[in-house]
C-alpha cells in the first residue's frame, strides 16, 4: 500500500513538472521571437539598408519556416518531440546570437533562413508536447500554453526596452537571451514528456509497424483552413494595424501602437482563459465565437474610425484569434489517421500561408481601394472561421 501511494505521488509530481516545463518552453519561444522583432529597426540602421532590401531579407525567415514545415513533422514523429524540442530550442537561441555578429547582407539572409527553420522545429515540437500533456490531464490546456508564448512576447518587448537603455548594441541583447534560452533548455528538458502521447485509436500495437506519414483527410484540411483564417487576421493586425491607425485614425504619435497593444493584451488574456471556456462550452462553440469576434472587431475599427472604437475593435480581434490556433492544433492532435507531429505540422503548414499571403493581398487592395475599405472587406474572414467550424463537429 505504501509503495502504491509513493508511486501515485511520483506520477502526480511528474505530471505537474510536464506542465511547468512545457509552459516554460512556450514562454522561451515567445521571448526569443519578441527579442528579434524588437531589434529589426536597429539592424536596419546598423547595416544601412532601405525598406525594399529589408523586406527581401526578412522573407528568408518564412522561407526557412516553410522548408522546415516539410520535415519537422517527420522528425518529431520519427525521433519524438523531446529530442526535436531540445534541438530546436538550442538552435533558435544560438542562431539569434549569431545573427548579432553578422555584418553582410547575404550572411544575414542565410542566418534568418536557418532562424526560421529553428523556429518551426521548436513550434511543432512544443505543440506536440502540449497535445501530449492534454492527453495526460484529459482536459484542454493548449490555450494556456499558447498564453505563455504571448506572455513571453509581451515581456520580451519590455525586456528589450530595458536592455536598450543599458546597452544599445543588439549583439549584447541577443547573447543575453541566448544564454537564458540555453539555461531553460538544459534545466527543463529533463522534465518534459519523455515520449509522445498518441490517440488510442491511432497507435498501433507493438506487433504493428507505425506509419509515420498518412495522407491528410478532410478533417485536417478544414482545421488547416481555420488556422489559415486566424493567422491571416493576426498578420493583418501585425503588418497593417499601426499603418491603419496612422493613416485613418490619426491619433497622437504616442498612441499609434495602441491597437497592436490592445490586440496583444487581449490575445494573451484570452489564451489563459480559453481552456476554461473550451471545457465548459466545447471547442466548436468557442471557434464559432472567435470567428464572430474577429469579424465584429474589424468592422468596429472600420465602420467607426475613431480612437476608442478602433482600439476596442482591435481588442476584439485579439480575443477572437487567441483560441483559434491552439484549438486547431489540439483537435489536429486527436486525428484518427495521423500521428500528432504530422497532423500539427500539416495544420501549421496550411495556416502559415495566412502570414505569407495577407500582407501583399491587403497591400494590393489598399492601393486600388483604400486601407479602410480593404480591412472592412477582410472582416469576412471571421465568418469563414464560423462556417468552417460547423464542419468539424462530426469529426471531433
Amino acid at each position: 500500500m505504501f509503495k502504491n501511494l509513493m508511486g501515485d505521488l511520483k506520477k502526480k509530481e511528474a505530471k505537474s513538472w510536464y506542465m511547468v516545463s512545457v509552459a516554460t518552453f512556450y514562454f522561451m519561444y515567445g521571448l526569443i521571437f519578441a527579442t528579434w522583432v524588437s531589434r529589426i529597426s536597429d539592424i536596419k540602421i546598423a547595416l544601412n539598408i532601405n525598406d525594399i532590401v529589408l523586406g527581401g531579407i526578412l522573407a528568408f525567415i518564412p522561407a526557412g519556416q516553410m522548408v522546415a514545415m516539410a520535415i519537422s513533422g517527420l522528425l518529431v514523429s520519427k525521433f519524438g518531440s523531446k529530442k526535436i524540442l531540445i534541438i530546436g530550442g538550442l538552435s533558435y537561441g544560438t542562431i539569434l546570437a549569431l545573427i548579432g555578429l553578422i555584418s553582410s547582407l547575404w550572411r544575414l539572409s542565410l542566418g534568418l533562413f536557418f532562424f526560421g527553420m529553428a523556429a518551426n522545429m521548436l513550434n511543432i515540437a512544443v505543440n506536440t508536447q502540449g497535445v501530449g500533456v492534454e492527453r495526460i490531464f484529459k482536459k484542454s490546456i493548449l490555450g494556456t500554453f499558447n498564453g505563455f508564448w504571448s506572455l513571453g512576447g509581451l515581456l520580451g518587448g519590455i525586456i528589450s526596452a530595458f536592455i536598450v537603455s543599458v546597452n544599445p548594441k543588439y549583439l549584447f541583447h541577443f547573447v543575453i537571451i541566448c544564454l537564458f534560452s540555453i539555461v531553460i533548455v538544459t534545466t527543463m528538458s529533463w522534465s518534459v514528456l519523455p515520449r509522445d502521447e498518441y490517440n488510442s485509436n491511432k497507435v498501433p500495437n507493438s506487433k504493428e509497424k507505425k506509419k509515420i506519414f498518412s495522407r491528410p483527410d478532410k478533417y485536417i484540411l478544414i482545421l488547416g483552413l481555420i488556422a489559415f483564417c486566424s493567422m491571416a487576421s493576426e498578420s493583418a493586425v501585425y503588418d497593417w494595424g499601426t499603418i491603419y491607425f496612422k493613416e485613418v485614425i490619426n491619433p497622437p504619435q504616442n498612441l499609434l501602437r495602441l491597437g497592436y497593444i490592445a490586440t496583444m493584451l487581449s490575445m494573451t488574456g484570452g489564451r489563459f482563459y480559453s481552456d476554461k471556456f473550451i471545457m465548459r462550452f466545447g471547442a466548436e462553440t468557442i471557434l464559432k465565437t472567435c470567428g464572430i469576434l474577429i469579424t465584429c472587431g474589424i468592422l468596429s475599427a472600420t465602420i467607426f474610425p475613431n480612437l476608442v472604437a478602433a482600439t476596442f475593435g482591435f481588442f476584439l480581434v485579439g480575443l477572437g484569434v487567441s483560441a483559434v490556433v491552439p484549438i486547431s492544433f489540439s483537435l489536429a492532435g486527436k486525428s484518427k489517421i495521423m500521428l500528432p507531429g504530422m497532423s500539427i505540422a500539416t495544420v501549421s503548414f496550411i495556416g502559415f500561408f495566412g502570414y505569407l499571403l495577407t500582407p501583399p493581398i491587403l497591400g494590393f487592395l489598399a492601393d486600388k481601394l483604400s486601407l479602410r475599405w480593404t480591412l472592412a472587406i477582410f472582416s469576412t474572414i471571421g465568418l469563414l472561421v464560423y462556417f468552417l467550424s460547423k464542419k468539424i463537429q462530426n469529426n471531433n
